[in-house]
């Protein structure tokens, strides 16, 4: 698929790996819908980047609000060639802590929003995509989800997040059996420890504890280099179905 010319659906596109992922697809030609809660934040971003980005405030977890976002990207753009699902939450708690079992509505709200609302935007743009003209190969779409490292070895404490990452991971597969019908490809990044949002409120000193944890390189991974394989992805007609770890070789600890 070529990114030039292509309409770019980015789920949590308003900060951390979605907003890198808009300014990468923009610079190589691509029109962007930016999905997001943050309705000031993605405002802002697309008033800054211009004509080619439009932002539509988006619950993905709420089918009304997905296919109006859907329809405002129909309208002004046309198609929707790719998506990208970006949009995601993390509540770190023990299933047993001192204040008790975990609120059964915490361990509901992360499948919520990072499983569910992950396919139900899947679902929807796959309807739109079905309908356009396929390219020499047959292609008409690329569908690229945010999985984590922590659907395969999740920490204490992760027991939602690791739930539902482990889920995308899942159905990676037979969503690409079926779409390959369809001529689109579906494809997982699992990144590891990236340089988001989810870990700016901890101190420096913290940070750099935790890219130290790497491998190589030893350092946060960058959105920016996250944006690099979204990209690649797309170009890469051969990469469907599979599911790519995206961590410097890290495997979690348990703790």
């Amino acid at each position: 698929m070529n990114v030039q010319g292509g309409t770019v659906v980015v789920t949590g596109g308003a900060s951390g790996l979605g907003e890198a992922c808009v300014r990468n697809l923009l610079s190589g030609g691509a029109k962007i819908a930016i999905f997001d809660f943050a309705a000031e934040r993605g405002e802002k971003m697309a008033a800054e980047l211009g004509k080619d980005v439009i932002f539509a405030k988006t619950d993905v977890t709420d089918e009304a609000a997905v296919q109006g976002a859907i329809y405002k990207t129909m309208e002004a753009f046309g198609t929707i060639n790719i998506a990208i699902n970006c949009a995601g939450c993390t509540t770190p708690m023990k299933v047993l802590s001192k204040k008790g079992p975990m609120p059964l509505a915490t361990f509901n709200r992360t499948i919520q929003i990072n499983l569910v609302g992950t396919f139900n935007v899947i679902r929807l743009v796959v309807e739109q995509m079905v309908k356009n003209a396929p390219d020499a190969d047959g292609e008409k779409g690329v569908i690229i989800n945010t999985a984590s490292v922590a659907a395969f070895d999740g920490q204490i404490g992760q027991a939602d997040y690791s739930a539902s990452k482990g889920g995308i991971v899942a159905m990676t597969l037979p969503i690409a059996r079926e779409c390959a019908d369809y001529g689109i490809r579906v494809m997982t990044i699992a990144p590891g420890l990236f340089d988001t949002p989810l870990l700016h409120n901890l101190p420096e000193a913290a940070r750099e504890s935790l890219g130290k944890m790497v491998p190589f390189p030893q350092r946060l991974g960058k959105p920016a280099e996250f944006a690099s394989l979204v990209r690649h992805i797309i170009e890469n007609r051969m990469l469907n179905g599979e599911v790519i770890r995206l961590d410097g070789a890290i495997r979690m600890a348990a703790r």
